[in-house]
């Protein structure tokens, strides 16, 4: 049995600053800020892709071709996408750190997590960027009816 010594009552605590501890800092403040902002968004999204108009009888591909088409909405859908991802991420993180025993664990599973998020980032970027609805030269039986041949 080793012996440890338990400092006497009224002892100040001492804490010692690391890097890590700033970065769980700006994490936390993170979640805060991106929470918020997410309420928002995620409302916003809500309130013009269900109630303004036709409500949701009105989503389909033309729907979101016509949305796509406005830079504003892009932006709009691309700060949903980020922020939700980043949020996620980081909420995931945290579980992994709290709940992994072992380092290597830890390590594979944030490898794994931070995989991912990287992959859904890029792939949602290029999907809001690079949405064509109406591709030139694509044989008009497979367009969409607002696409006008030509």
């Amino acid at each position: 049995m080793s012996a440890s010594t338990i400092p006497a009552p009224r002892t100040a605590y001492t804490r010692s600053k690391s890097s890590r501890s700033q970065f769980e800092l700006f994490a936390w403040l993170f979640m805060r800020i991106s929470g918020i902002l997410l309420v928002v968004l995620i409302f916003g999204h809500l309130f013009v892709n269900l109630w303004v108009g036709d409500g949701v009888n009105a989503i389909d591909f033309g729907f979101v071709a016509g949305k796509w088409a406005s830079p504003f909405w892009q932006i709009w859908d691309l700060l949903m996408l980020w922020l939700a991802m980043l949020h996620g991420t980081n909420g995931l993180r945290t579980i992994i750190q709290d709940y992994t025993e072992k380092k290597g664990t830890s390590v594979a599973l944030q490898v794994v997590l931070y995989t991912a998020s990287a992959i859904v980032i890029v792939l949602g970027t290029l999907v809001i960027f690079t949405f064509e609805p109406c591709p030139a030269g694509a044989d008009p039986a497979l367009l969409a009816s607002f696409c006008t041949a030509g």
